[in-house]
């Protein structure tokens, strides 16, 4: 007589299929993320490549102005004293920010409650 009991699997069968859909767990998950963030980067691509042609004008007036403030002053003093003066000008303000951009991002890497973030 047969029985209607489908045959039970033996431990080693389990694991085995259980590391499988583990792996395709994985696999799927992994798939899953890269598509999302390829889908975003497609988004974002034309706002990014927009966000460095504006870096690279706003680079190129920076330095159209500074040539101006410096043939500016060229007027009042000569053209060598008038450099010295922008760069120097430039000097301290890259100084001060600098400064207070390090002491900015060392409050924030510093541990809160004596543990780390």
């Amino acid at each position: 007589m047969a029985s209607n009991q489908p045959e039970e699997e033996s431990i080693g069968a389990l694991i085995a299929r259980l590391v499988e859909d583990g792996k395709s767990y994985g696999r799927a998950e992994f798939d899953y993320y890269r598509t999302l963030a390829s889908q975003r980067f497609a988004i974002a691509r034309n706002g990014l490549i927009a966000g460095a042609i504006a870096a690279v004008l706003g680079f190129a007036t920076l330095i159209a102005l500074l040539v101006g403030l410096i043939l500016t002053l060229a007027t009042f003093m000569h053209a060598g004293l008038a450099t010295l003066l922008v760069i120097g000008g430039c000097c301290v303000a890259i100084y001060f920010l600098a400064m207070f951009a390090r002491d900015k991002i060392t409050a924030a890497l510093k541990p809160r409650n004596g543990r780390r973030p």
